[in-house]
């Protein structure tokens, strides 16, 4: 019988070798230039890696791929056009990472209201505050999110618990939920303003100049999604002259942020990194366990899930 060769990278491999069924043939790799001479060969392929380019550059390869899969939510470093043409079938990480974001998000605001980072400063200097440098409640306060997906779902659930406020933004219609063309009109009415929208042509910039300019003076905006999303020098301008309170960054433009850049002597920008999906241990557990869920669902010819719609890239 003529085996279905599967090409992953080495990392995943003590998560999955030992459950992989006899039909598979499992081509594993340790390098871009190794995943290169298996990527051609491969029916199905999980090709995830830290540079986007070099992922580009491997999954094009991958000619002969019927099912393409991912831990990333974001699918902006893959040759959806080509993948397409195919007739690949795109799986990703939407909600593997879900819990560890929101509870970013919430973690993010509460540094950000109570003065947390002055806190630390303080204690680094050994000085001893008599007053808190923070004094913003999360109570009765008002938030702004932009996308509702996994993430958006766990970040209004946590909210609600300390009585934000939370309107959403959706691109289809929903009961309760502003639509794109709505949301811009209405910035000045939110303490937060939460970006945890996928990396599309639609969204990329959509925080810029005009819709900064749009914030209270006492908002912080936080970006979880992506670092496109935001214009970066607009954003730097508007801490600057402080028309925004403070922005917390867990995605920038570069990754990594090169030292010297402004963003870094930027007082009231927090910047954490992209850590906020690896703030946890059970990530690799949880893409081998819905890997290997849709492995049985695919030699069944069952619909495999998430599913990417490679037409808006999400």
């Amino acid at each position: 019988m003529q085996k279905t060769k599967f090409a992953a990278a080495s990392l995943i491999r003590p998560m999955i070798e030992t459950r992989l069924p006899d039909w598979v043939e499992p081509l594993w790799f340790m390098s871009k230039e190794e995943a290169l001479l298996v990527a051609p060969q491969a029916e199905i392929g999980w090709f995830d890696m830290y540079d986007k380019a070099e992922m580009f550059q491997v999954i094009s390869a991958a000619t002969q791929l019927k099912w393409l899969n991912s831990i990333y939510a974001g699918v902006d470093g893959m040759p959806l056009e080509q993948l397409a043409r195919q007739g690949t079938v795109v799986t990703n990480g939407t909600g593997i990472n879900a819990i560890t974001i929101a509870e970013y998000v919430v973690m993010a605001m509460l540094n950000i209201a109570k003065g947390y980072r002055n806190v630390m400063e303080a204690a680094q200097r050994q000085e001893w505050l008599l007053d808190s440098p923070g004094k913003v409640e999360l109570y009765g306060s008002k938030a702004l999110l932009l996308g509702y997906g996994a993430i958006g779902k766990l970040i209004e659930e946590r909210l609600s618990a300390f009585n934000v406020d939370v309107t959403k933004v959706r691109r289809t219609p929903a009961e309760g939920c502003l639509t794109p063309n709505e949301w811009r009109g209405r910035l000045s009415e939110f303490d937060w303003v939460i970006l945890a929208v996928p990396a599309t042509p639609e969204t990329d910039g959509m925080i810029g100049e005009a819709e900064l300019s749009a914030m209270k003076p006492t908002a912080s905006l936080i970006n979880i999604a992506r670092g496109s999303v935001v214009d970066q020098d607009a954003l730097i301008a508007a801490l600057g002259a402080k028309s925004i309170a403070a922005a917390w960054l867990d995605v920038t433009t570069p990754e990594p942020l090169p030292a010297g850049h402004p963003l870094w002597e930027t007082p009231n920008a927090h910047i954490s990194m992209h850590l906020s999906g690896r703030a946890q241990t059970l990530m690799f557990a949880r893409s081998a366990e819905r890997f290997l869920t849709n492995l049985a669902r695919y030699k069944a010819g069952e619909p495999l899930a998430p599913q990417v719609d490679l037409s808006l890239g999400y």
